[in-house]
């Protein structure tokens, strides 16, 4: 998401005839885009910013900025207080403001019109192939760790018009997959005014309507979609993952396998919510790869809670996982109403055990590639070697020359390895 945001923000920046230059020292405006999940992502923005009042004072007229979730969550100016040389702290939704701030601070910077909503500005695509598509921005959800809904705000969705008209323009510029995004993106609900198709199949899930409309786009090959929150992953939804343009790969957070946790965690599923729907999943697609998010020492996790969530993982069969050691944030509900017990010695053991899980379940599933032929879509050429994503999301190389950068291509796997598959393009 924080990504998709930055391509905006590049696209306004170009709009106002600036370009990108990576020496800061030659830089006009320095826009840092902030993430609160973790404490060292906000660590990092301290940094940073220390690093620009040092190069203020040798250049008085530089304007450094921060967005993101930082000051979307930042309610009584603590956060700011700390950010001594930033001339613009603002929320990701005010972004739209940012010509006319900078004009102010600087009247060599042309000031431009936009829209009123942010996310009607097109983003700036680097790579013409691949793109992200925001679908919701906010979170109505208030998982007691999580920032977001104090960072985003409430959940709002974009029309279905604009989604399609994004997408549609993407493709007759060359793209070839999209990534849909949204803070819970499977909970994406259409406007009164959206108007689906009347071949449409699904009845009742916006979000696999959308899914169905999205997969009638001609040369669009591939459709991925991060994170969906599994009390919305109903019939129609597991349903949609059979569609065509798919890819062959889920990511489905669980966060923990104890449901006194998932309870503190307010995340209203259970564990055993959570296998059934891996349960349906796979019934709907049996080699569909699945990935997830765990957090490991959250608040009174104790021993024996930890390991209902090693048994979880172990009957999920995960593909892949994002874990992550509990990390308190100032104004949640976790803060407010728990006491972070947990040792910081603990939870690195935690996230230990869990990263060799995974890794000898990774490594032994990958062998299954072995001498099958797999679609990659090319992202990268170096030193002879093509790189790209297979529709399982694993990552292949294989011997090959820079003009299939952007193009999809059958590779024969002939070596798998832990986190890469090598192989030769048939």
């Amino acid at each position: 998401m924080n990504k998709n945001d930055s391509e905006r923000i590049e696209s306004i920046f170009q709009s106002m005839n600036m370009i990108s230059t990576d020496k800061p020292e030659d830089a006009d405006v320095i826009l840092m885009n902030s993430c609160s999940i973790r404490e060292s992502a906000e660590d990092r923005i301290y940094s940073f910013s220390h690093k620009f009042a040092k190069l203020k004072e040798k250049k008085p007229n530089l304007i450094v900025a921060v967005t993101g979730c930082m000051p979307g969550r930042d309610k009584d100016g603590k956060l700011r207080k700390r950010l001594k040389a930033v001339d613009l702290f603002f929320p990701t939704k005010d972004v739209i403001m940012l010509p006319r701030w900078l004009s102010e601070l600087n009247p060599e910077l042309r000031p431009i019109d936009l829209e009123e909503d942010y996310l009607s500005v097109k983003p700036y695509t680097k790579t013409k192939f691949q793109a992200f598509v925001t679908l919701q921005t906010g979170c109505n959800q208030f998982c007691t760790y999580c920032v977001v809904p104090y960072a985003r705000g409430m959940e709002i969705n974009r029309p279905l018009k604009n989604i399609l008209a994004e997408v549609k323009n993407l493709v007759d510029n060359g793209c070839l997959e999209i990534t849909l995004l949204g803070q819970i993106v499977n909970h994406w609900l259409a406007k009164k005014d959206d108007k689906f198709s009347k071949e449409n199949p699904y009845k009742q899930n916006d979000f696999a309507k959308l899914l169905w409309e999205l997969n009638q786009i001609e040369r669009l090959e591939r459709i991925h979609w991060t994170a969906p929150h599994p009390i919305y992953m109903d019939e129609e939804v597991i349903d949609a993952l059979t569609l065509p343009k798919q890819l062959n790969f889920i990511h489905l957070p669980v966060q923990s396998g104890n449901n006194k946790i998932l309870k503190k965690m307010n995340r209203k599923h259970t564990h055993e919510l959570y296998l059934e729907k891996i349960k349906k999943i796979r019934e709907k697609k049996p080699d569909i790869a699945i990935g997830t998010d765990i957090i490991v020492g959250f608040c009174d996790e104790t021993e024996e809670d930890f390991t209902d969530t090693i048994s979880l993982y172990q009957e999920c069969d995960f593909d892949i996982s994002y874990t992550a050691k509990y990390s308190n944030r100032s104004g949640t509900l976790a803060d407010k109403l728990f006491i972070d017990n947990v040792t910081q010695d603990e939870k690195k053991r935690r996230w230990f055990l869990l990263q060799q899980l995974m890794e000898d379940i990774v490594l032994r599933k990958n062998q299954t590639y072995l001498n099958k032929n797999v679609s990659v879509l090319v992202d990268t050429f170096k030193n002879g070697m093509c790189g790209g994503n297979s529709r399982e999301m694993k990552r292949i190389n294989f011997p090959g020359q820079p003009d299939l950068v952007g193009k999809i291509v059958n590779v024969a796997i002939i070596e798998a390895g832990h986190w890469i598959l090598w192989g030769k393009m048939v």
